[in-house]
């Protein structure tokens, strides 16, 4: 294929090394006349481990060249690599007056032409990006639109300074977030053999992924430091804490508690935390990203609560009351803070769990209903049915296996509120389906 990439700093560089070694013909451009003529000299622009000899191997091969005009680059193109950054403004917010200006001069090089070209953004930007701010530049310098007379997609860059070259060819995945089905075909076969798994999604999914990975990246290095500090002040060798951690796949370096979902309950994790807490606080500690989980914690009870208050009805129906399906542990389960908070504002409650019976709820938790659940007995029945019949808003509080067929009986008129992800929402054809944070 023919590749133009737009902008030769990190990212695009090592794209265009990189690409140019698979065997296609790239076109590097940039306004910089010294990154231009590095390329055009077989040498690298910036410092990265093994670019050098990737770059000088190429334009010696004529597989990479470079020019500081858009439209000298853009005949016979087949797909446009905009790697244009994309800096704060002063409020924090994204700057994308850069990737604009590049993406109207690309416009205006298409305009005309009958060539199918797929324009692909690979800066980080937010969602709603390339499909609300980009496409509309684009479509109006070409006159055309996207979808129709040029392809637009988002293909975002996991590349890691000092370890480029290697993370482009070995990476686990590709992500080609693609505006139609031709875009992703183009983008398929610029990347095939290359960055193992080639994944094609939607394009807002693509932009957000982006700031997943890296927020998340952002929070392990604090959760660490942060776990580093209470250790040393503790005498507790930090490295080897860690290092034990990370040595558990099934649970903590996993997919483990890493989908949307309802609050965290059960009898360890709020302990545990606030156990933690307290002892960095009698250090005199200020360990911010601890210190705020439990408050993230409420806020998605506090956010389950309007969820269901927004509908306005007033017969409500719970399904699911520990924490955890098949079992009747219900200490510090976040659902019973929703139930008593909407029973004390006098709405209608019925209750079901397949793992609770009243009549063998005996010790701590015997004790736990007899303080702080005084409602439950009541409110609680032991058939589905007749909490189904009940309500008008239907809430799923846990993954119990035959709440996740009810789908076909909730009835018109009827609203599910699931707050688990038990539910295939397609299931729901009669009445409303709504997830806590999908």
């Amino acid at each position: 294929m023919r590749v133009v990439v737009v902008g030769l700093g990190y990212v695009g560089s090592v794209c265009s090394a990189c690409l140019a070694e698979r065997g296609h013909d790239v076109v590097g451009v940039d306004t910089s006349d010294y990154k231009v003529d590095c390329i055009r000299r077989g040498e690298s622009p910036i410092v990265e481990k093994g670019l050098p000899e990737l770059i000088g191997k190429a334009v010696k091969a004529g597989k990479l060249s470079a020019t500081t005009r858009i439209a000298d680059a853009m005949p016979g193109a087949d797909i446009v690599l905009v790697c244009v950054g994309t800096p704060s403004a002063a409020d924090g917010s994204l700057d994308l007056g850069h990737v604009k200006r590049a993406c109207a001069e690309v416009g205006t090089a298409l305009k005309g032409g009958s060539r199918f070209v797929t324009v692909v953004m690979r800066s980080t930007m937010l969602p709603g990006s390339v499909l609300q701010e980009l496409a509309p530049v684009i479509e109006e310098a070409a006159g055309g639109k996207a979808g129709e007379h040029f392809g637009v997609a988002y293909n975002p860059e996991f590349l890691r300074e000092g370890t480029a070259v290697e993370d482009f060819f070995g990476a686990d995945y590709t992500i080609l977030g693609a505006g139609c089905v031709r875009a992703g075909e183009a983008l398929k076969q610029l990347y095939a053999g290359v960055g193992g798994e080639l994944i094609v999604t939607e394009i807002p999914t693509a932009e957000m992924l982006k700031y997943v990975n890296n927020s998340y990246h952002a929070l392990k290095v604090a959760f660490a430091n942060e776990f580093g500090l209470l250790c040393k002040r503790e005498g507790v060798d930090s490295h080897e804490v860690m290092r034990l951690m990370r040595r558990d796949t099934k649970l903590n370096i996993s997919g483990a508690y890493l989908s949307p979902g309802f609050a965290f309950g059960g009898s360890c994790l709020p302990k545990d935390l606030r156990a933690v807490n307290s002892r960095a606080r009698h250090n005199d500690m200020d360990l911010p990203v601890l210190s705020n989980i439990m408050r993230s914690n409420e806020l998605h009870v506090a956010e389950a609560i309007h969820l269901i208050e927004r509908f306005k009805m007033r017969k409500l129906g719970f399904l699911g009351l520990s924490f955890k399906a098949g079992t009747d542990d219900l200490r510090e389960s976040p659902i019973l803070r929703v139930i008593g908070t909407l029973v004390g504002k006098g709405y209608d409650v019925r209750l079901h769990d397949p793992s609770l019976d009243m009549d063998r709820v005996l010790g701590a938790n015997r004790r736990f209903v007899e303080d702080e659940l005084p409602y439950l007995p009541e409110r609680l029945k032991p058939s589905l049915d007749e909490v189904l019949a009940h309500a008008e808003v239907i809430v799923i509080g846990n993954r119990s296996a035959e709440y996740r067929t009810i789908g076909p009986r909730v009835k018109r008129g009827q609203v599910v509120v699931d707050l688990v992800a038990a539910l295939d929402r397609a299931t729901v054809t009669a009445g409303e389906y709504h997830g806590l944070a999908w």
